[in-house]
């Protein structure tokens, strides 16, 4: 551990003997040069098309956000045009990314904003954290990459360059012992290319090292997609938008076939009515009388 002294920013305990703070700021220029990937949300400033690429990523593989962005797009150009839409053409919109309670906020935070900001996002990151949704790393990285601000962006791959190249050694490594390193690292101006770097090195790191994110103190093992109650409610919110209408009775049959077709046990009616519960009670699908419309 030794002490660096940072212009205009005072000083910071910097981890590594071996790799000094410019070397690896260096470094991380180096690599994330020759690895860039030509995405297409890095051509863009606009606010909200860089928040919906933000919503999109988490948690979702670069190569299915790429299929779904530039049609989401086209379909809900504006804040205002989203927060118009009805919650089925979003959410139809949404299928294949997984995780639709991102869809739903999003679709809340451009409510927000349409109604109260004019249609337009706020521009600093404290005020984007008060939107449905956005946590203080969507939050970064929009003030980064739509605004080209300085900010603490730490997500995945940037956790990944972190922990690989100054805790080698160490595990359980907190963000809040990362936060330091990752404010002190970042430009003043040129966020949006520094952390593009960071990004796409992390990235090429993760083919490398075998889950790397394992050392980081808030490293949790997914639980299975197959048979949980995530994938059930996915399969009725998917079954609602494609047959508006369908009835409860028939609506629970599809859900036992799903799981019997997959070799595993039916749904039980307690389990079926708790998750249809679930789901209109956070705004995926209302229910009138006997029928589902979402």
């Amino acid at each position: 551990m030794r002490i660096v002294r940072i212009a205009g920013s005072g000083s910071i305990a910097w981890p590594s003997e071996a790799l000094g703070r410019d070397e690896f700021v260096e470094l991380v220029r180096r690599e994330g040069a020759r690895l860039h990937r030509d995405l297409p949300w890095r051509y863009i400033d606009d606010p909200y098309a860089v928040l919906v690429s933000e919503v999109m990523l988490q948690q979702t593989q670069v190569a299915r956000v790429e299929k779904h962005w530039t049609r989401f797009l086209s379909l809900f150009p504006t804040i205002d045009s989203l927060a118009a839409a009805g919650t089925a053409d979003v959410l139809a919109q949404w299928q294949g990314l997984g995780y639709n309670r991102r869809a739903l906020a999003l679709k809340r935070a451009a409510e927000t904003c349409s109604a109260e900001r004019g249609g337009l996002l706020p521009d600093t990151a404290e005020e984007l954290e008060t939107l449905p949704g956005i946590g203080p790393a969507t939050a970064a990285g929009v003030m980064a990459f739509a605004y080209n601000r300085p900010s603490v962006y730490i997500e995945t791959n940037v956790r990944t360059v972190f922990l690989h190249e100054l805790f080698p050694d160490r595990d359980k490594v907190s963000d809040r012992e990362l936060a330091p390193l990752v404010a002190s690292t970042c430009p003043e101006d040129d966020a949006r290319a520094w952390y593009y770097a960071l990004l796409d090195y992390g990235a090429h790191l993760k083919t490398l090292v075998a889950n790397p994110s394992r050392r980081s103190a808030h490293y949790a093992r997914q639980s299975a997609f197959e048979g949980s109650r995530r994938q059930k409610r996915a399969e009725l919110v998917r079954v609602v938008l494609a047959e508006p209408g369908i009835g409860a009775d028939e609506l629970a049959e599809r859900l036992d076939a799903f799981e019997r077709a997959a070799g595993r046990d039916g749904v039980d009616a307690a389990t079926f009515e708790s998750i249809v519960a679930d789901l209109v009670s956070e705004g995926f699908f209302r229910r009138e009388g006997g029928a589902f419309f979402a």
